[in-house]
């Protein structure tokens, strides 16, 4: 059954509650009807391809322009991570592009840091400052001295200046803050990390187990257009979720687990696997090793041992299991993508890796796919550069004595920043499309690290909240105005897609190109950017392989031939760890210190009245990135706090006046920050042990007009986390809170 783009905009709007009212569209997650929403056609003079920044996702788009304006934005159906839909936020894209809050002109701080006081200058006068601080910075001590934090694909740009610098300090909080843990768990057991877009084959899987992995909410585009397709196709789905989400709706079996015990789920539905052999024996026995430990090790953990801990009863646990099992090799359990939860994070994610492995999903059709990679050259750089680059430091912040950690930890920079710290003392900061008081967590102590900085420059669209922490702020151009590197990520299918501005660059700001290209050239290192711009810079790497600039410029992507993904098309199947095998028993993880396989291992329980703080984000939104897009805001306005209706009757304090669905309360977590006044949802869709809140809201920049101070922030209230062990992730849901009645003092 094919998709229409009707079904794929009702996928996103039933997750967003108002979302569907606004869309005119009905509210079934699943759409079943089969007629398409007709094309309106070109809405301007011109329609110019590029690829979306509103996620990290990058789908291609069409923007439509009419006398210089950007008049909507549309899927480009030959991009193979569109294939011709968007979800809502990509669709919304006018709103950054238009949203009267932008930065306009580069900024100097004029008070102390923190203080939010700029006075606007030239350009030149801020690459001055930032080139003359940097480079006294150099001076004092080293070029390792200044680190990146990164996020975004303009990003490579700064990377290469980094390069140039001579410092390899460059981190994103996508790792140690979101994915890195799954990376770490896939290369133990499989070699292989599983990288960006994820290699899953949704739309052929016969079960989809989701284990908090919002999928639908979470608006990763060709994921939610293949998720439908399996549906429609008769898949079903398994959803592990201490909230009924919209994908629980959908599901076959929703397990509410208590939050922080998957674990001892996973390990009880692979004794199920092992003890009735719904395990796939064939495939185990041919690509891994490391079985006889596993079965021993989960002989004990029988559903019974699981419910005392999970709170899921054992016959959902073993019949859900079977359904996994019996769905076999097509049976897909989702990797996720925020994977930092508890500090256990590598050894859950190596037990999911391990289910797939049972399953015999990896390398098959409905499971883990080859994922292939479009060639494009590196451009060719002179030899003669004035600086060498640094040695990646494998026994700094890259692993800060994290031994799996495969990236610099953006947390391992901030470490580094202390005052005495053994390993490094950093000074200064670039950060780059990230506002690292959102991303994360304790609050308290990044801003105490942030003090300690002798320079800090941001580069950003908006004034979000880091900008105003900054010594200098340079605006950067939005998407839609500028040109960019290609994208090139392995896929099922390989492919290139090329970034070019729509419209002009709006008031004072610049491409990110032209912003790392300026600043070389003012501390002496323009040498590294020999390119004229980013359109020449594609042109040359594309010249390399004899690939048609002006047909991609066209199109916006070209597609590589189509190579095998599976072992039904042709592709081997094994693993690429050193002996080829598919590590269940991980002896690297023993020779470590490490279990070498999953063990569960309790979670601290909150104070009494608390709640564990769980927190996720919404089909319209980016977390913070798009709180304050007007477009998106009209139906997703501010994030609401979930709490179980029947918790909230017996909540302490509101003996005398209950606690009213849409009321505004405050929450204290336990080591008594307070968020500001958020919405309370009263529903039966979530744990009584447990609230939710969609991520990026409570914003504190002011300049930020129409977020600040909407809704509740997370990240405000995640003042403590545990670390993974394994590869440095810092877990945060180990945070609790307690509520109040809006201005009524406890």
């Amino acid at each position: 059954m094919a998709i229409t783009r009707r079904k794929f905009i009702q996928i996103g709007a039933a997750g967003a509650g108002g979302a569907a009212v606004a869309s005119g569209l009905g509210t079934r997650w699943w759409g079943l009807d089969r007629d398409p929403v007709p094309d309106p056609g070109t809405d301007g003079d011109r329609v110019v391809a590029s690829y979306c920044e509103l996620c990290f996702w990058g789908c291609g788009v069409l923007a439509h322009v009419k006398d210089g304006r950007v008049t909507k934005i549309t899927g480009n159906p030959e991009h193979p991570l569109s294939r011709g839909m968007l979800c809502p936020r990509g669709a919304g894209a006018t709103g950054l592009l238009y949203d009267p809050d932008r930065l306009r002109r580069p900024l100097v701080r004029r008070a102390k840091r923190g203080e939010d006081v700029f006075e606007e200058v030239s350009w030149d006068a801020a690459l001055n400052e930032t080139g003359e601080k940097l480079l006294q910075v150099k001076a004092r001590h080293g070029a390792e001295a200044v680190a990146l934090f990164t996020h975004g694909s303009g990003g490579v740009w700064f990377k290469h200046f980094m390069k140039a610098w001579g410092s390899p300090n460059v981190g994103a909080p996508s790792y140690a803050q979101c994915r890195g843990p799954r990376e770490a768990a896939f290369t133990l057991t499989f070699g292989t990390p599983l990288g960006s877009p994820e290699p899953i084959d949704l739309a052929n899987a016969r079960c989809i187990t989701l284990i908090g992995s919002h999928l639908g909410e979470n608006m990763h585009n060709t994921q939610v257009q293949e998720l439908a397709e399996a549906i429609g196709k008769g898949a079903g789905l398994v959803v592990v979720d201490p909230r009924f989400s919209v994908a629980a709706s959908k599901a076959k079996f929703w397990l509410p687990v208590k939050p922080g015990t998957d674990i001892a789920l996973l390990l009880a539905w692979m004794n199920v696997l092992v003890a009735e052999k719904l395990y796939d024996a064939e495939y185990v026995a041919r690509y891994a090793e490391g079985f006889d430990a596993l079965a021993a090790h989960v002989a004990d953990k029988t559903p019974e041992w699981a419910y005392a801990i999970t709170g899921v009863r054992p016959e959902l646990i073993r019949a859900s299991a079977r359904f996994i099992g019996g769905a076999r090799p097509a049976s897909l359990v989702h990797p996720g993508r925020h994977t930092v939860w508890y500090g256990d994070d590598t050894q859950r994610e190596r037990a999911m890796a391990i289910l797939a492995a049972l399953l015999g999903s990896w390398g098959r059709r409905g499971g883990y796919l080859t994922a292939s990679k479009f060639p494009v050259p590196a451009y060719p750089l002179p030899a003669d550069l004035p600086h060498a680059p640094a040695k990646d430091p494998t026994d700094k912040p890259k692993a800060g004595g994290y031994p799996l950690a495969t990236e610099v930890l953006a947390s391992g920079l901030c470490d580094a920043t202390k005052p005495g710290h053994a390993l490094y003392d950093l000074k200064a900061w670039i950060v780059y499309g990230c506002n690292l008081l959102q991303a994360m967590p304790n609050r308290k102590e990044l801003l105490d690290t942030i003090q300690n900085l002798e320079f800090m420059v941001a580069i950003d669209v908006l004034p979000a909240e880091v900008t105003g922490w900054a010594d200098v702020v340079l605006p950067e151009s939005t998407y839609l105005e500028r040109d960019d590197d290609v994208s090139a990520p392995p896929y099922k299918r390989p492919f290139v897609a090329l970034r070019q501005a729509a419209v002009e660059p709006m008031y004072d700001s610049r491409p990110g190109w032209w912003i790392a290209k300026a600043l070389a050239e003012h501390v002496g290192l323009g040498g590294w950017f020999p390119w004229k711009d980013a359109k020449e810079y594609v042109r040359t790497r594309l010249a390399q392989k004899g690939l048609p600039y002006d047909e991609l410029a066209a199109k916006g992507v070209l597609l590589g031939p189509a190579a095998p993904t599976c072992e039904e098309e042709g592709a081997p199947v094994g693993a690429a760890t050193e002996n080829g095998k598919i590590q269940l028993f991980s002896k690297e993880l023993a020779q470590l210190g490490f279990d070498p396989l999953p063990v569960y291992v309790p979670q601290d329980e909150g104070p009494p009245g608390h709640f564990r703080l769980l927190s996720g984000r919404a089909p319209l939104h980016t977390f913070g990135r798009t709180v304050n897009n007007r477009l998106l805001a009209e139906p997703f306005p501010e994030n609401e706090v979930w709490l179980n209706a029947d918790a909230a009757r017996s909540l302490p304090g509101f003996e005398l006046r209950p606690l009213e669905n849409g009321e505004r309360v405050v929450l204290v977590n336990q080591d008594g920050i307070r968020s500001t006044p958020v919405k309370v949802k009263l529903t039966q869709r979530i744990r009584g042990d447990c609230v939710y809140l969609v991520h990026g809201w409570g914003q504190t920049a002011r300049r930020l007009r129409y977020a600040h101070g909407r809704g509740a922030s997370d990240s405000l209230l995640t003042s403590r986390y545990k670390v993974d062990p394994i590869m440095g992730g810092t877990g945060m849901n180990v945070n609790f809170v307690r509520l109040e009645r809006a201005g009524e003092a406890a």
